[in-house]
């Protein structure tokens, strides 16, 4: 059973300093980690030419232009709930003169605002967290991809069900975003349910463990001085705790990166 913490994803999650320091780790318009290597991993060579690719949670849209320049998809379509996020995505395409291919679209949590049917591939970068409903959203990524379609995602998991621990809860806390989370099983029992099949859930916890505490030690040591520049002192700290905690809960299994990939029937 996944265990809601706090509401449903409000807009204005992401605060300008967390903006910049999650591009400062991640890289350029990316708010979730592994950059362009990541996105590689979980498309593993996946021929996307001539697909119509719908992104869930294009935030800065930096994983929108990747999926079109690098990875071949002939239109991208980038949804979020967020305008703020949209309005730079837009600014990051259009200076990619790629406003023919990649298009963003404001979207309210519910139904996907889309006919049945209408996309070849259905991709989501960290996203679906905080998504509260996973049957109900499996079940509009199920309706809106055409026969023979593939859904690929990544997603922040969890590694066990039942109550949370104190970490985990302080984690939450420093975080400040929206957690509804579930894991591996769970989610692979969904979309089977839903209707998916070749469902594929995978385990990345191996691979960022220690990317987050490097992260954790950069914030403590080289960049700090930098980012009380930036964003000062108290922000810093604040996500020096932070990493630390995320670096301890992914440590102990809590905290669990995910890939998900699935297939529609032809």
């Amino acid at each position: 059973m996944t265990v809601k913490i706090n509401q449903p994803s409000e807009v204005g999650e992401y605060d300008e300093a967390m903006m910049l320091l999650l591009q400062l780790l991640w890289g350029d318009g990316f708010l979730s980690p592994g950059g362009p290597a990541e996105v590689a991993e979980l498309l593993e060579g996946s021929d996307l030419a001539g697909c119509h690719v719908l992104d869930v949670g294009a935030a800065l849209g930096a994983v929108d232009e990747l999926l079109v320049v690098t990875h071949g998809a002939a239109r991208v379509t980038g949804i979020d709930i967020d305008p703020v996020m949209l309005a730079q995505m837009d600014a990051r395409i259009a200076r990619a003169g790629l406003q023919d291919r990649i298009e963003s679209q404001l979207v309210t949590p519910g139904p996907l605002p889309f006919a049945n049917g209408s996309f070849d591939l259905v991709f989501s970068k960290d996203s679906i967290v905080q998504i509260p409903d996973k049957p109900a959203f499996f079940a509009e990524v199920h309706r809106v991809l055409r026969p023979g379609g593939r859904f690929l995602a990544s997603d922040w998991l969890r590694g066990s069900v039942g109550a949370y621990s104190a970490e985990m809860l302080e984690y939450f806390r420093l975080e400040g975003i929206t957690y509804n989370m579930a894991t591996l099983e769970e989610t692979a029992a969904v979309l089977q349910q839903v209707g998916f099949t070749e469902i594929v859930v995978r385990d990345r916890n191996a691979w960022y463990l220690p990317i987050a505490e490097a992260e954790a030690a950069s914030l403590a040591g080289p960049m700090r001085s930098m980012l009380i520049t930036r964003i000062g002192l108290a922000r810093t700290e604040h996500f020096i705790r932070n990493w630390e905690q995320l670096a301890l809960v992914v440590r102990r299994g809590e905290l669990r990166p995910g890939h998900i990939k699935a297939h529609k029937a032809a």
